[in-house]
């Protein structure tokens, strides 16, 4: 460990040889908004899984979110957070819905497709882009025009309607093929990105020194080109993700989406519309499962973005204020 000894007079430690991923891991750890938003997007997953269970793991909840049961106070929500005698989820804590079925254990369902959703499509749409990108921002030339061309043509055709197309297609395949298939038409945004980054970095030293020691095309992009724009990957990535939810809500909303008896945030919003002014907890809580974990990749996005460049600074009035009169101390 070294001691330098800044201008104000303080003692700060540094440690001598620290890799860059650590370094990018401290400033996105101390970045308060992007750690809480990830730790409560987690806690939602796993409290979703812990509930009703996925596949072969069983949950602790007794209803699932396909059988109904018999009306409990009239489909009402028993959900009560006033500490007191009646505190707790209670008997239905999201309510039923009009047949009977546990409104609870239908988020938790829409919220894991949900997940799946975002895993799958921002997955598949991060690999196919980052790879577009790449090859036509190495090789440019007439490889870069044709990839350009196809992501052009994507890319100018509206989400939602190729999003309705291919839902209306696979949607009753299952969730997992409506995601890889949205996927597959959702990678235009990323590959521009990468593909601007790979014009940038083909020209550093590093890689005429790659060139000059015998390393393939496949090597120098994979191998020494890719790391230096993986930033770039991640916070599209994070993009496509808050984007993936939005996309998936719609399309199930519209009905070109996951249908019964799966379950989807969208679809619960669609199938009780017809209940608004009676029932609104049946809109309630699908729509507050479907904007807290769009929100929150949206700050994990902005907290990786900052760990990564840490030129882009957040305006802040308080630090604006602070400037001339630190000057004025100086003088």
């Amino acid at each position: 460990m070294t001691t330098v000894a800044p201008d104000n007079g303080k003692t700060t430690d540094h440690t001598v040889g620290e890799s860059q991923s650590s370094v990018i891991l401290k400033r996105f750890v101390r970045n308060k908004t992007a750690m809480v938003s990830l730790v409560l997007l987690l806690f939602i997953f796993v409290f979703s899984v812990s509930a009703i269970g996925l596949g072969p793991i069983p949950g602790w909840w007794k209803y699932d979110y396909v059988t109904p049961s018999a009306p409990f106070e009239g489909g009402r929500p028993t959900l009560s957070l006033i500490p007191g005698p009646g505190f707790g989820l209670g008997e239905h804590p999201f309510g039923q819905n009009r047949i009977g079925v546990d409104y609870f254990a239908m988020t938790m369902r829409g919220v894991q497709n949900s997940f799946l959703v975002i895993i799958l499509l921002a997955g598949v749409a991060t690999v196919l882009g980052t790879v577009v990108g790449a090859l036509a921002g190495y090789y440019r030339g007439w490889v870069d025009a044709i990839l350009m061309r196809i992501t052009d043509v994507f890319i100018v055709i509206p989400a939602i309607v190729v999003g309705a197309v291919i839902g209306r297609m696979t949607g009753g395949l299952g969730v997992q093929w409506l995601a890889i298939t949205l996927g597959l038409v959702t990678w235009m945004g990323i590959a521009r990105l990468v593909r601007a980054e790979f014009l940038s970095l083909r020209e550093r030293e590093f890689v005429e020194a790659a060139r000059v020691a015998g390393a393939s095309d496949m090597r120098i992009i994979f191998k020494h080109i890719l790391p230096n724009a993986i930033g770039v990957v991640i916070v599209a990535a994070s993009l496509i993700a808050a984007a993936a939810i939005l996309l998936e809500t719609a399309l199930s909303f519209l009905g070109y989406g996951i249908r019964a008896p799966e379950s989807s945030l969208g679809l619960l919003v669609s199938q009780n519309q017809s209940a608004f002014a009676t029932r609104p907890w049946l809109f309630w809580f699908p729509a507050a499962f479907i904007v807290m974990p769009a929100l929150m990749i949206n700050f994990v996005g902005d907290g990786l973005r900052d760990a990564f460049d840490p030129r882009q600074k957040r305006f802040s009035v308080r630090r604006t204020k602070e400037l001339p009169e630190s000057a004025e101390r100086r003088q």
